[in-house]
């Protein structure tokens, strides 16, 4: 049996229009969460590099030291700023944590109005 129906196509161009700025939107997300993991990724691979070279070089200097460590900290802070800036607006106060808490406000008010 032939399904005989044909699709849906909306007409209304200021629709149209939104749902193409919702997928631009939602294209441009996934490419700063990807080139994050990429970031991420990158650092864990080439840190452990570094801190094997590190540990054949010691020259009779503890492994614990700052010096073995510098680029592990330093750039782990850029990593860390990366994340932040991909993941931190939704990661506390996204849109999610903002309803409950306008709808937790609004329960408050209704219970001084009864």
């Amino acid at each position: 049996m032939e399904n005989n129906t044909k699709p849906y196509i909306n007409t209304n161009p200021e629709r149209n229009y939104e749902r193409e700025e919702a997928y631009l939107r939602a294209e441009k997300r996934v490419k700063k969460i990807v080139g994050f993991y990429w970031h991420l990724a990158s650092y864990v691979v080439i840190n452990i590099f570094i801190l094997y070279l590190n540990s054949q070089n010691l020259n009779g200097d503890p492994f614990w030291s700052f010096n073995v460590f510098s680029t592990v900290f330093y750039w782990g802070i850029g990593v860390f700023f990366h994340f932040i800036g991909v993941f931190g607006s939704n990661l506390m106060f996204g849109k999610a944590w903002e309803q409950r808490k306008i709808e937790k406000y609004m329960e408050e008010d209704n219970k001084r109005w009864e």
